[in-house]
């Protein structure tokens, strides 16, 4: 994909709409106006409610401590028109408009920042007891499931699975975790690294049951592909999610293989005066030599600053910024604090710091002497450390690497 130029003085845009209003999508508006943009910036949301966070969904949501997760943003005093339930529904770049349920949008600036959607259980559409949790909606409608305490299972081992099978544990309910891999977080970490966080699973008291799949829900029971049959009051899909661009078909945007809006690393698009942002877009990464699709929320933080310098450098000729970071997330899981910094896929060499079966280690991946890659349980030291080792492109010394009592940062070559 060529990467879009603007020709030096061009005016500022007057009319910048954002579509989507999770994170991605209110950071972008947020930071248009705090870097300087004085045109009018429209948000538009698919959702009733006001712009929330999501990860306190799998946490005090779901479990009654906290009645939302609002941003703390005041749209008004921005001067931010925010438009709430009002969904998508195409793009016409020639007419420079997005079309909506409420009519059409015209823009000078698009901004796609529409995130992505949870994969759904094949043949559970309709069928009574069957959830996702993705949306307020959806955690509301399973609070009073886990306070009835019922039997549930949870399809997919995953980062999600994992969060909602804790909470579920805490408010008493009996899960069962159901997983077609393997092993939990197969697509996410190699094998020897979520070895010893399998019997976490055990540890909390929930049974999980790899190398199977739902077959099929009946009301009360969840039938399993080896003929087993789970009791289940409620069955929680949490089997991966995918890039919200169906909405983009016809209107010749770029879209990767996995249904992405493909960005270049100043996120602008394939198509003029539109950018892509979060969970929706994936971007080259000069850091790690491939094109990365991260679906977590620090992405989702970061990203927005840089299209915003982009769109108000469009119009003064200034140098674009690059976006190119350290992927971040972490995750709340059976009573721990897991968290991973960097892209491991190329990695060479696996250094690991600590025992794995106790309660906090860490484990760091090498390319050469290179830090790219850190997944830290109950170390967050390590965590905050080793990010900006990666950042650097330090090099380490990885037998000082290997103590746990030494501080990372002094474990360079």
């Amino acid at each position: 994909m060529s990467e879009q130029t603007q020709e030096p003085g061009r005016s500022e845009p007057r009319r910048v709409v954002v579509a989507g209003a999770g994170m991605a999508g209110v950071q972008t508006a947020a930071a248009l106006r705090e870097q300087g943009f004085t045109g009018t910036v429209t948000l538009i949301g698919a959702e009733p409610h006001q712009p929330y966070d999501r990860p306190p969904l799998s946490k005090a949501v779901l479990l009654g401590t906290a009645e939302g997760s609002a941003f703390d943003v005041d749209f008004e005093d921005l001067g931010i028109d925010l438009r709430l339930g009002c969904e998508v529904l195409g793009l016409r770049p020639a007419d420079h408009a997005l079309d909506t349920e409420a009519g059409p949008v015209p823009y000078d600036v698009l901004v796609i920042a529409t995130g992505a959607e949870p994969v759904r259980l094949p043949g559970s559409d309709g069928v009574p007891g069957v959830h996702l949790l993705r949306t307020l909606d959806d955690a509301e409608r399973l609070r009073p499931v886990l306070a009835r305490q019922q039997d549930i299972v949870v399809a997919g081992a995953g980062w999600i699975g994992a969060e909602f099978a804790t909470a579920a544990r805490e408010a008493g309910c009996a899960v069962t975790v159901v997983e077609a891999a393997q092993r939990p977080l197969a697509e996410a970490l190699p094998a020897e690294v979520t070895a010893p966080m399998t019997a976490w699973y055990a540890e909390a008291g929930v049974v999980l049951r790899t190398h199977t799949r739902v077959a099929r829900v009946e009301p009360g029971t969840v039938v399993l592909d080896d003929g087993s049959r789970l009791p289940a009051g409620a069955v929680v899909v949490g089997i991966g999610a995918r890039p919200a661009t169906a909405w983009l078909a016809g209107s010749g945007i770029e879209l990767g293989e996995r249904g992405e809006v493909v960005a270049d690393r100043h996120l602008t698009t394939s198509l003029p005066d539109v950018y892509a942002v979060g969970d929706c877009a994936s971007f080259p990464s000069g850091r790690y030599g491939e094109r990365l699709l991260v679906h977590h929320w620090d992405n989702a933080l970061q990203g927005p600053r840089a299209v915003a310098a982009n769109i108000l450098g469009s119009a003064t000729g200034r140098e674009p910024a690059v976006y190119d970071p350290v992927p971040y997330f972490w995750s709340e899981q059976f009573g721990r604090f897991v968290q991973y910094a960097g892209h491991h896929a190329d990695a060479d060499r696996t250094v690991w710091r600590g025992d794995p079966a106790a309660a906090a280690w860490s484990v760091c991946w090498l390319r050469g002497s290179r830090l790219v890659a850190l997944l830290a349980v109950g170390r967050p030291r390590d965590l905050a450390q080793g990010r900006r080792l990666i950042e650097a492109g330090a090099a380490m010394d990885a037998e000082l690497l290997a103590d746990p009592a030494r501080p990372l940062k002094s474990a360079t070559a």
